[in-house]
């Protein structure tokens, strides 16, 4: 009898010490993860797979309490701007795959049983039934009057609680120049663009057809473009990272270097309030510095503040150039104790950083405490770009742009340039 059972302790014993060297098995039971982890570098603990592949160029995702995960495209496919995706068999990816909607875009979210959907000039919503993977086919106006824009033009949005939509209307433009990006061409001041561009605009969540010149609400101001847009429910606060300008060396080679023009301006983490004005077109954030500086084009010489000693500072900055597209507040249960309400930010990677290297392409992580961030920031997920040097953005393989949590507390990033879905878990003790 004291045999049997040594034997069977024994036998539990290995069970257990098989499972936790087991690194591929996901936390989420009868999930494996890829054995290269989908090609990812995850910290001590971390797995991650491909939910799904190839499916258009991926935007950001929202995810349902059923875990059913719909994800916005910059260009339709298969008919649709929007892909719904459905793991039927629980084994951690997509094995049904449906294209829906009319529109293309970026921003995309779920609230009370709709799924928003951000196109350029409109967000709409498509009505979700129990059960069923697809929305309804007919769009609801939510806001409209967006102007068409040849570029910064994605519509990406978050909610509150109490009921208010906060839509990014990005500037089409690099610094509000009387001819954009012109070499030497001035500063136009004040800068037109700002009367319906260049900022956060907030809607009523639930009200259709609100014009944004007419019912819009111009919440915040002097954002170049923020792709990157979240309401944080526990602080209870809004939250956005800005894409800095672009060609400072390049039209203005007496004033700064090619080196200076790739680290210049830093992409910034903004604290977002009613009222707020972080400066753009007139200011730049300079890292260096630790100071916005103002602009060339408005008589700057990168070292005077001028006017942007009112504007507001950034509660962090990240390498110039390097496009921040999606942020996230971790609440989930699955990751450590560390990540918990932390941010994890989607950095979709630069073009204009030569002679360096191109920068960004992974995902990063931000600790939090307070509503501002108590550490310093770390690579949390690389690999994206398969490549050991991205000289150009063409030679990244995948880039990383919208972020989701799952239900169970997974992490999912989406990629545009090949339209891979990742799956990300915690499976460490």
């Amino acid at each position: 009898m004291k045999k049997l059972a040594f034997l069977i302790i024994t036998l539990a014993l290995w069970g257990a010490c098989q499972l936790n060297s087991n690194k591929n098995l996901n936390s989420a039971k009868g999930i494996v993860s890829d054995k290269d982890n989908a090609g990812l570098k995850l910290p001590d603990g971390f797995s991650a797979l491909v939910y799904a592949d190839n499916i258009g160029h991926a935007r950001h995702m929202a995810i349902n309490s059923n875990g059913d995960v719909y994800v916005s495209l910059s260009n339709v496919k298969d008919g649709g701007g929007m892909v719904c995706l459905r793991d039927s068999n629980k084994d951690g990816r997509a094995d049904i795959i449906k294209y829906h909607g009319i529109y293309d875009g970026t921003g995309i979210k779920i609230r009370n049983g709709y799924v928003y959907f951000g196109a350029d000039t409109v967000i709409v919503r498509y009505k979700l039934t129990e059960g069923e993977l697809v929305p309804s086919e007919t769009p609801e106006v939510i806001a409209e009057g967006f102007t068409a824009q040849s570029q910064h033009a994605t519509k990406p949005f978050t909610f509150d609680e109490d009921g208010f939509m906060y839509v990014t209307v990005g500037a089409p433009s690099n610094a509000c120049q009387v001819q954009d990006r012109t070499k030497g061409s001035p500063g136009i001041d004040p800068c037109p663009i700002l009367e319906l561009h260049g900022g956060i605009w907030r809607f009523r969540a639930a009200l259709l057809n609100q014009d944004q010149a007419k019912e819009g609400y111009r919440y915040a101001t002097g954002i170049r473009n923020a792709v990157a847009i979240t309401w944080n429910n526990v602080e209870n606060k809004l939250y956005a990272l800005q894409h800095g300008r672009d060609q400072l060396g390049q039209f203005y080679p007496d004033l700064y270097t090619d080196e200076q023009s790739a680290k210049l301006p830093a992409e910034e983490f903004l604290s977002v309030n009613d009222g707020s004005d972080f400066g753009w077109p007139y200011c730049y954030y300079d890292p260096v510095q630790k100071k916005k500086v103002l602009a060339p084009e408005y008589g700057g010489d990168g070292i005077k503040a001028g006017r942007c000693s009112n504007a507001e500072n950034p509660i962090m900055a990240f390498p110039a150039h390097t496009a921040p597209n999606d942020l996230l507040f971790y609440t989930g249960s699955m990751f450590p104790e560390r990540y918990r309400n932390g941010a994890f930010i989607a950095f979709h990677g630069s073009w204009n950083r030569n002679p360096l290297p191109q920068e960004g392409y992974y995902v990063a992580f931000v600790p939090f405490k307070g509503g501002v961030p108590s550490g310093d920031w770390e690579i949390f997920a690389n690999g994206f770009a398969g490549v050991g040097e991205v000289k150009s953005p063409a030679d990244a393989k995948h880039r990383p742009c919208g972020l989701a949590q799952a239900p169970d507390g997974s992490l999912f990033v989406s990629d545009d340039a090949n339209g891979r879905i990742y799956r990300i878990a915690y499976n460490g003790q």
